[in-house]
């Protein structure tokens, strides 16, 4: 899997709310830090239980993927998010920073986000 591929995969298994398909996305030891100050989940089961964690309260989720970006098996990848949140309108824009292993599995993801009331394109350079 490139990692086009995986981004637009990671996309549809968050619309979907579909930790199995996010799971595998990951190698079994993965770290998948959600959020800087706190510890990474770790493995596919702490992946699959903080996403069926936190998508349980997001609704008519609209995720976009900019164009990846890189260097050998580090890449970075923009993302944006419209969604109810607990039945309210949010946006979710933030950046991925990822480590791939030969067999196109992810074994270390970063992000960085950001909320917003409402819902908001992003602006004109997003994504690129």
């Amino acid at each position: 899997m490139n990692i086009d591929e995986w981004a637009e995969s990671y996309r549809l298994a968050w619309e979907r709310a579909d930790d199995e398909s996010v799971a595998d996305l990951f190698t079994e030891n993965a770290t998948y830090r959600s959020n800087i100050f706190e510890d990474p989940h770790v493995g596919r089961e702490g992946i699959r239980a903080y996403w069926r964690q936190v998508t349980e309260t997001q609704s008519d989720i609209s995720v976009r993927m900019g164009r990846p970006f890189g260097e050998g098996s580090r890449v970075a990848v923009e993302f944006w998010t419209t969604m109810d949140n607990d039945g309210e309108p949010v946006t979710l824009p933030g950046c991925l920073l990822l480590e791939f292993e030969p067999d196109g599995r992810c074994s270390s993801l970063r992000e960085y986000w950001q909320f917003a009331d409402g819902r908001h394109e992003p602006p004109t350079e997003w994504g690129t």
